[in-house]
């Protein structure tokens, strides 16, 4: 058995390869849901994320899911603030447009 199998076949190999399996997963889904430059940025929080994860790097059972919720909050982070900075600006638009009234109640006070 050469070095590459006993690797693959370890513990560490196998976390190695659920951790590929979630990232690809995760960054495929935000890629067809938000586009490839939130799925580059998404990819870096993911890494991000497990490199806080508790526990050594050499554990044998890691939570790789919880690395990508940690990595969809910084997403949905970065999609609020956008949205929040858009909705922002077009509250400043000083455009004013008439408000149209058939209320004829006034009219009525004029007579």
């Amino acid at each position: 058995m050469d070095k590459e199998e006993s690797f693959c076949s370890s513990p560490c190999g196998d976390q190695i390869q659920m951790a590929e399996r979630e990232l690809s997963a995760f960054m495929l889904a935000v890629t067809e849901l938000f586009g490839p430059e939130q799925a580059r940025l998404s990819a870096e929080d993911w890494l991000e994320a497990s490199e806080l994860m508790d526990g050594s790097p050499r554990a044998t059972s890691r939570d790789w899911r919880a690395v990508t919720v940690a990595a969809s909050a910084r997403l949905a982070d970065r999609g609020t603030s956008a949205r929040d900075h858009r909705t922002l600006a077009a509250s400043t638009d000083t455009k004013v447009l008439p408000i149209l009234s058939s209320n004829c109640f006034a009219s009525a006070l004029l007579v």
